[in-house]
């Protein structure tokens, strides 16, 4: 009697990486995609200058180009203090959380498949790491970040900073859940959590099409996840001054706005693994990060499209769009998907 083979587990990642080839890769990553927060800085000014009828940075460097540096400059050059109602040590870890839960989240975004020459001989994936729980380990490092805007707000011993971080807490909970109810449609359709075989199962056709969708609500809760316009009520500076880092600044302040452009990079990364069918494009195979930056760059020039055209949302009707259209929505995907998925 033969046996009989059960279908492999959705988390199951067959490929290995070499601990060599996976240092350098990781290395190569992360330089280029920690380079492309003051790229994108700079993008976004000058493209709201141009959508608004101005201009945008033009003095410092060619074209302005250098105007970031000279932000970071300015920056780093600002005296550090804590207020003297501050609880000190949370007051200084709470940047540092969430800097590094956005650069930690990044490791996850593949920009090519699998290659089997070249690195030391060894085989390699163009991606930080392709851990077996998948995009599970983006969400749970989201929710990790969660705890540095909370503490952040909380340590400042202000109620304006206070009010931003409780106003935080909730609207990240609340569109997280629409964000992650919105990708488990690809997930069954693709049959696995791991985001490179997510991408090889779009080779023909990208999932962006079957799950339109889904893509809207993905996209709709990237902008209230990373505090963009039209939902950036964390920062509202008519109601919370700054909201949760008004008491900050230097390289502080520097730090939660650097995670704020990193996860704008992490969720442009992302949606281009689950919907827009990652480095699959025409051309050779070398041109595969290349086609993977370019839907990251059309999704980013999405988000600052959206802040030069949409105005501010009410706080009340923030909460109520996310929990009475976008939750609803993501669950009649998710049971439309699992009907034909059995179905078909």
């Amino acid at each position: 009697m033969s046996a009989v083979l059960s279908p492999p587990p959705l988390s199951e990642v067959g490929f290995e990486t070499s601990v060599a080839a996976q240092i350098v890769v990781a290395v190569i990553v992360f330089a280029v995609m920690l380079q492309l927060v003051p790229i994108l800085l700079l993008a976004e000014r000058k493209l709201l200058g141009r959508l608004q009828g101005r201009y945008g940075p033009n003095r410092v460097g060619p074209f302005g180009a250098l105007q970031p540096l000279v932000d970071i400059i300015k920056l780093a050059s600002k005296e550090d203090f804590a207020p003297r109602t501050a609880a000190t040590a949370i007051f200084i870890v709470a940047p540092v959380i969430s800097l590094f839960t956005a650069i930690a989240t990044i490791a996850i975004i593949p920009f090519g498949d699998t290659r089997t020459d070249g690195l030391f001989g060894a085989d390699y994936g163009l991606y930080g790491i392709d851990v077996s729980i998948g995009i599970l380990y983006a969400f749970a490092f989201g929710a990790i970040a969660f705890y540095g805007l909370m503490l952040g707000g909380w340590a400042s011993g202000s109620k304006y900073s206070f009010l931003g971080a409780m106003r935080s807490a909730a609207q990240l909970i609340s569109y997280e859940l629409a964000a992650g109810l919105s990708l488990v449609g690809v997930v069954m359709m693709a049959g696995s959590l791991s985001l490179t075989a997510i991408v090889n199962e779009q080779d023909t056709m990208w999932f962006v099409l079957p799950q339109f969708v889904g893509f809207l609500i993905f996209t709709v809760a990237s902008f209230a996840e990373t505090n963009r316009a039209p939902f950036d009520l964390v920062e509202a500076d008519a109601e919370l001054v700054a909201g949760y880092q008004t008491e900050y600044g230097g390289m502080r302040f520097a730090a939660f706005m650097m995670a704020e452009y990193m996860n704008m990079i992490t969720f442009a990364g992302i949606a281009t693994a689950m919907f827009l069918g990652g480095w699959h494009g025409p051309g050779p195979g070398w041109l595969d990060p290349v086609w993977v930056m370019v839907k990251m760059a059309g999704f980013m020039a999405l988000f600052i499209w959206i802040r030069a055209t949409l105005p501010r949302l009410r706080y009340d009707q923030l909460m109520s769009f996310g929990w009475k259209v976008l939750v609803p929505l993501a669950t009649l995907n998710i049971v439309v998907t699992a009907i034909l998925v059995v179905l078909v």
